[in-house]
């Protein structure tokens, strides 16, 4: 055998063993493919039927939505209609209310019901004020304050 012989064998032999790894990589390349073949038709059977159901439960939440909506602007309304009948009646009875407390306590004023205690100097009025159902005089009182 002569060198060229040698060289031809060899190059023969690499060859074969090059055309053999592709051939290896080539099968496993179409394994991978009917694979991903595979799990994309099974994503695409379970996505459409998942996409229904989010479709009905968008549809749901819309129609609640506005349900909810229609529910707030009755509730704004009972608001301002609330609102209208609590100024209404502040002003229609406010006002003579006030006129007759004032009264009452003119009338108290000029009986004298209301006037000076014992200890105290006539014509000077005591002040109380009221400490969970308690009474405090007026000196300890302003002792709280400072």
């Amino acid at each position: 055998m002569s060198g060229g012989e040698v060289a031809g064998i060899l190059v023969a032999v690499f060859w074969a063993i090059l055309v053999s790894f592709l051939a290896v990589v080539l099968v496993r390349l179409a394994q991978v493919l009917k694979a991903t073949t595979k799990l994309v038709a099974d994503v695409t059977e379970q996505a459409v039927p998942l996409l229904a159901d989010a479709s009905t439960t968008v549809r749901s939440a819309r129609t609640q939505l506005d349900r909810v909506d229609a529910i707030a602007s009755d509730v704004q309304e009972v608001t301002s209609n609330a609102s209208a009948l609590s100024s209404t009646v502040a002003s229609t009875f406010g006002g003579p209310l006030v006129k007759v407390a004032a009264f009452g306590y003119g009338v108290r004023k000029a009986l004298g019901k209301g006037g000076a205690t014992p200890q105290e100097a006539p014509g000077k009025t005591s002040r109380r004020t009221v400490i969970v159902g308690r009474t405090v005089p007026a000196a300890r009182r302003r002792k709280q304050k400072g």
